[in-house]
């Protein structure tokens, strides 16, 4: 069967619930229209124009979760958020375009997911396939939902998709090889404790079998209960990873000499070696991956070098929402003497960061954000840094300015919401404020 036919008899004869009308939802419902679904039903907290949902009843406002009783099926979009208000009941009728792809899809797929770093992993996985020759796409957590592509699956076609806790949440299945880069914690304003968010990660590899592929990080290997084949990575242990500047596979030592990048830090030099093994699971040579990786610009947001001015650098990481991940921008870049932090507080500890920062540590400016960043601020010990308030990116990148002498890193190890619709807009901001003559 084809993955239409076997769409078309999972929804055959069932009443469906389009749960969320964003992007996802949208692609959900034309999805639907040659499914002959007995009803479909398009619930979401905003209002929906009917122009855009003909033929399907509306649930919208306030009370948009009471239609979810009678349906067989409810097609959940990622951004949905259920927190303690769904039965179990319900909950058994959830899927979503995520859990279908990885169940009717006969492609061989590696799907990606972590905390961090797992758009960067997905790009070089996808990257390093295609420069082998290979036809290959990828899909999922970049924008574009899983099964929206689905009639350019050519038989022979590797896919390659980033998955989001909230894409895996509801999972049923898992792809053919799985990569679990780290778990730290993230998202506690949308699950009930950190427990939960990391069991939803954990659903990327909880269906393998034994013909399957774990990668996963050495830090959350305790939770590898599966079939499947486990390799682990690391830094400097693990089966796979970096160590001295280079990386191994296996028993093969790469120094750094021999790795090529444009990518910065050791954070880096870990997603390329679990990039290459989950690489050659697609039949890439490992030579193959080191001549290409040259090539391989990175991603827009991540370390990305805005410019310099007056002698200093200016560095966008604008997709740091984690204290680790800006403490990994300061390991990229040892001697930045200016860091911007803070964003949107979701309750996540900082105390891993405010030790680093009151360290032996070049950053001698931490500008600071609200609403985070006072949090961090305030257990800073270090006297040699100096603490600087803005109340806005602007006044942030002002400051940046005159106090910089060497690098100025925007690195928030926070959410943008609340101030910036996400990370993008905010990374954007920033590099217009610095490249501005004010």
């Amino acid at each position: 069967m084809t993955i239409d036919e076997k769409l078309k008899a999972f929804f055959e004869g069932k009443k469906v619930v389009i749960l969320g009308f964003g992007r996802e939802g949208r692609s959900t419902l034309k999805l639907l229209g040659n499914c002959n679904c007995k009803s479909i039903t398009v619930a979401d907290m905003n209002p929906v124009p009917e122009s855009e949902a003909e033929g399907c009843t509306l649930c919208c406002g306030e009370d948009y979760l009471t239609c979810l009783d009678d349906c067989d099926v409810i097609m959940k979009a990622p951004g949905v958020i259920l927190k303690n208000i769904v039965s179990d009941e319900i909950k058994a009728k959830i899927t979503s375009q995520t859990d279908l792809f990885l169940r009717f899809c006969d492609n061989m797929i590696i799907g990606i997911t972590g905390t961090k770093g797992k758009s960067t992993t997905s790009s070089l996985i996808k990257f390093f396939i295609e420069k082998s020759g290979k036809d290959t796409m990828l899909i999922g957590n970049i924008g574009v939902p899983p099964l929206e592509r689905r009639e350019e699956f050519t038989k022979d076609c590797v896919i390659v998709c980033e998955m989001s806790c909230h894409q895996l949440e509801y999972v049923k299945a898992s792809p053919d090889v799985a990569v679990l880069l780290n778990v730290y914690p993230e998202h506690l304003d949308h699950y009930t404790d950190f427990a939960a968010y990391r069991n939803a990660k954990l659903n990327i590899f909880r269906y393998q079998s034994e013909n399957d592929t774990l990668i996963i990080g050495e830090e959350v290997k305790q939770y590898a209960d599966t079939k499947a084949r486990v390799i682990t990575a690391g830094f400097s242990c693990g089966d796979i990873g970096t160590r001295n500047g280079g990386i191994f596979i296996g028993d093969e030592f790469y120094p750094a000499d021999m790795i090529d990048t444009k990518l910065k830090g050791e954070h880096n030099l870990y997603n390329i070696a679990i990039a290459i093994c989950a690489a050659t699971k697609a039949g890439c040579t490992v030579k193959q991956c080191l001549d290409a990786l040259p090539q391989f610009c990175g991603l827009e947001h991540r370390l990305e070098y805005v410019c310099t001015l007056n002698g200093a650098e200016y560095i966008n990481d604008s997709i740091s929402t984690a204290p680790q991940t800006a403490i990994a921008a300061l390991k990229a870049y040892p001697d930045t003497d200016t860091l911007i932090i803070g964003g949107m507080d979701r309750g996540i500890p900082y105390d891993e960061l405010s030790d680093w920062l009151s360290a032996d540590t070049s950053v001698r400016n931490l500008i600071i954000l609200p609403d985070s960043g006072k949090r961090v601020a305030e257990k800073v010990t270090n006297p040699l840094v100096k603490l600087i308030y803005a109340d806005d990116m602007e006044q942030a990148v002002k400051y940046a300015k005159q106090v910089t002498k060497t690098r100025c890193i925007l690195s928030p190890a926070a959410a943008s919401y609340g101030f910036y619709k996400n990370f993008e807009e905010r990374g954007k901001h920033f590099k217009e404020l610095v490249t501005s003559n004010n």
